[in-house]
C-alpha cells in the first residue's frame, strides 16, 4: 500500500478522507491519511484543528508532513474559497475562468513548496460543492418536499458544471445549501451525504477534483 498524507481543512474533510477516499480507493493500493491543519499552539503544547487562517501555517504543516520519507506523496484537501490573502499567487491571479486561476493557484503552491512528492490540490469552490453531484441524495438526507429540489435544481441548471457554483459570499456552494437548507451542518451531513452518493458520481461531476485524484493514483 502506498501512504498518501492529505493534509485537510477540517472534521468533516478528515471524515471525507477516511471513508469515501480510503474506501474507494483501497483497492487501487492507496492509503490516504488525513491530517487536520493545526491553527493555533497554546503555551502548554494544545493545538487547535480547523480551518485555514495563514499561508504560513499551510506551509509549515505541508513540510512537517514531508518529512515522513514513508509517504509516497503528501496532498492537499482545502477550499479555493476564502484562502488566506497571503496564499502564493493570490495577488496576482491570472485572467479566465475558475479553472485557470486554481491551476495558477496550485501551480504556485507547488513551487514554493519546492518538493517532487507533493500535489496540491484545491478544491472548487469549496467542500459543499460536491454535494451538488446528486440533488436527489442532497434533498433526500433532509426529507425534503418538491419545493426544496427545484430550488436545487434551478442553481445548478445556471452552469456547466457544479464546480463553477461562485466564491461570493452570497453564492458559495455552502451558503446556497443553507438558504434551502438552513438546518444544514457541515460536520453531520456533509459525509453523510458524499457517501450517499459516491465517489464514482462526485468525479464524474466534479473535473478538477477527478484530475486531482488521477493524479494521485499515478504515484
Amino acid at each position: 500500500m502506498k501512504k498518501i498524507l492529505v493534509l485537510v481543512e477540517g472534521q468533516t474533510e478528515e471524515q471525507f478522507t477516511k471513508k469515501n477516499l480510503c474506501e474507494a480507493c483501497f483497492d487501487s493500493g492507496l492509503q490516504f491519511i488525513p491530517v487536520i491543519l493545526s491553527t493555533k499552539k497554546t503555551k502548554m503544547g494544545n493545538k487547535f484543528r480547523g480551518g485555514v487562517s495563514t499561508y504560513s501555517k499551510i506551509k509549515n504543516e505541508v513540510l512537517m508532513l514531508l518529512h515522513d520519507s514513508s509517504a509516497a506523496a503528501v496532498t492537499t484537501l482545502i477550499d479555493y474559497y476564502a484562502l488566506p490573502d497571503d496564499f502564493p499567487g493570490k495577488n496576482n491571479l491570472p485572467g479566465g475562468d475558475c479553472y485557470s486561476k486554481v491551476e495558477f493557484l496550485e501551480n504556485s503552491f507547488k513551487d514554493d513548496i519546492n518538493n517532487r512528492r507533493f500535489i496540491p490540490f484545491l478544491m472548487l469552490h469549496e467542500f459543499e460543492t460536491m454535494l451538488f453531484s446528486d440533488i436527489n441524495k442532497l434533498s433526500e438526507a433532509f426529507h425534503s418536499k418538491h419545493d426544496s429540489f427545484n430550488s436545487l435544481k434551478e442553481i445548478i441548471i445556471r452552469y456547466p458544471n457544479i464546480e463553477l457554483i461562485n466564491d461570493g459570499a452570497n453564492t458559495h456552494p455552502s451558503k446556497r445549501i443553507l438558504d434551502v437548507f438552513p438546518d444544514y451542518m457541515k460536520s453531520i451531513h456533509g459525509p453523510l451525504i458524499t457517501g450517499r452518493i459516491g465517489l464514482n458520481e462526485i468525479r464524474s461531476k466534479c473535473r478538477h477534483f477527478d484530475h486531482w485524484l488521477t493524479v494521485v493514483e499515478s504515484v
